[in-house]
């Protein structure tokens, strides 16, 4: 009985190894789409979406590189976004300032880092009333424009 288990576990070794060359192959794959770092392309204008709890209101927020815009109490301001080419895996990335300012108080950071639209949970911002997250980045060249545009 026990030379069967050892011959049938002897003839499970390639299927076992098949599957572990299937998982090296995966992995393998898996690095090769890694952007580089000359893959990210530097957009002008942050697509950000803002969630007020109390009303449950999700309000879109175009921020320009460099600019503050106010959500509720929040001052954002946005230093870099930079999204993937179509040809790799959709990412957009930005660096995020978040400040609350409450009427009549002086402004407290509240986040300072990158914010990832593939995982708005990896960074988010702590705030009992809203939560700020990136969607996209863009071009403000392409501000406007619908994919309509020019065809007739």
């Amino acid at each position: 009985m026990a030379s069967d288990m050892d011959r049938s576990s002897f003839l499970n070794i390639p299927a076992c190894l098949s599957a572990a060359g299937g998982l090296v192959l995966m992995a393998t794959a898996a690095v090769a789409q890694t952007p580089a770092p000359e893959d990210w392309r530097q957009q002008e204008v942050a697509v950000l979406q803002g969630l007020d709890k109390v009303t449950a209101r999700i309000s879109r927020l175009e921020v320009p590189i460099g600019q503050t815009v106010r959500f509720g109490t929040f001052n954002i301001r946005v230093e870099t976004c930079q999204d993937l080419p179509p040809t790799l895996p959709p990412e957009s990335a930005a660096f995020v300032h978040v400040e609350d300012q409450p009427p009549d108080e002086q402004p407290s950071e509240l986040f300072s880092g990158w914010m990832f639209a593939s995982s708005p949970g990896l960074n988010a911002v702590e705030h009992p009333v809203y939560d700020v997250w990136v969607a996209s980045c863009k071009s403000a060249s392409t501000e406007g424009q619908s994919s309509a545009a020019g065809s007739n």
